[in-house]
């Protein structure tokens, strides 16, 4: 099957990704869809550098995937919850009794459902450039009180994962980074997901931009490996489908413990549309998903599951956030 007849069936997707290079919205995308396990389409749009003309290739180009990060996170926890090493519902302190004492005290599941209290960036701490280890790190926040009771409110952030990630060095005994390695993304073949090292990025044929009115700069430089779990690995569009197959036939995990976290949280019986590491919801046709969307700096990504459908989307984009949400939203419904 030629690259024609692979993307016959989708010309108006294909159209308006197209629009979005032509009208320089965008530097470069690559986008791959899976329908039952089939890879249906997968096409890169744009410039992967600019300056050097490299064209993005969607089985090759990596990009900062953001917060697309913490389903990958959320798939090495639910293996530490299924292999015994942590608690959902057990005190954060059970794992890091070194953590400041808070007014009140607060679980893992409430941390991975973003109902724990714990605050948001502030200022440019999204945009660090400082080489942090994961426990180093905790000196940017620790010290500052919660901002509400846990698990009456909901606050999304990525300290709640770098928290989660420091609990899980310390009762493995080994690197976050080793820990999903081995058990996440080696054995889902996911070859091109990894933390961003300098030489990885000198090797990446992709540059992370940002969009201003004189058109698109390099990104400014940053550090984002003590924030792994919820905003620093790089990746493919084709491994990310990997990660989404095996939320619809997992191997890694029992599918009672997938369950829980792919189930949204309630605060006063009413939902937060996050389960544990995992955006769940429905589109605008009712259609139930659970994924992911990522803004960080140099890159932007949608990552989508749709059970019922049995397709996986995901889209990458090396651009701080262009702005271009509802035009993705519509190219990617005409995969339906």
């Amino acid at each position: 099957m030629d690259s024609k007849d692979k993307f016959k069936d989708f010309p108006r997707a294909d159209a308006i990704f197209q629009s979005l290079i032509y009208e320089d919205k965008v530097p470069g995308l690559a986008i791959c869809v899976s329908k039952d396990e089939n890879i249906c389409f997968n096409k890169g749009y744009g410039l992967g550098n600019i300056e050097r003309r490299i064209p993005i290739d969607p089985t090759k180009s990596i990009f900062r995937i953001a917060s697309v990060s913490k389903p990958i996170a959320a798939m090495s926890l639910a293996y530490a919850v299924q292999e015994g090493l942590i608690d959902l519902d057990a005190s954060f302190y059970d794992y890091v009794p070194y953590f400041p004492e808070k007014k009140h005290d607060f679980t893992i599941k409430q941390l991975a459902g973003h109902t724990a209290g714990i605050r948001a960036y502030k200022g440019k701490e999204y945009a660090l450039n400082e080489p942090f280890g994961i426990k180093d790190s905790l000196a940017l926040f620790q010290n500052d009180p919660l901002l509400f009771v846990p698990g009456t409110s909901y606050l999304y952030n990525s300290y709640d994962w770098v928290m989660i990630s420091l609990a899980i060095q310390e009762v493995t005994g080994i690197s976050f980074e080793d820990f999903v390695k081995q058990n996440v993304l080696d054995p889902l073949k996911m070859k091109q997901t990894f933390p961003e090292y300098v030489d990885a990025i000198n090797k990446n044929e992709v540059t992370f931009y940002t969009k201003k009115k004189s058109g698109f700069t390099k990104a400014t430089p940053v550090n984002n490996r003590f924030k792994l779990a919820g905003g620093g690995y790089l990746s493919t569009v084709t491994d990310l489908i990997k990660l989404g197959q095996e939320t619809l036939n997992p191997s890694l995990v029992s599918k009672e413990i997938l369950n829980v976290f792919l189930k949204s949280q309630t605060i006063n019986k009413k939902p937060t549309y996050y389960g544990l590491g995992w955006q769940v919801s429905m589109d605008k046709n009712k259609r139930r998903y659970f994924g992911h969307q990522g803004n960080g700096v140099g890159g932007y990504s949608n990552f989508f599951v749709y059970p019922d459908e049995n397709m996986v989307i995901a889209v990458l984009i090396n651009c701080t956030d262009p702005k271009v949400q509802s035009i993705l939203d519509k190219a990617i419904m005409e995969f339906f």
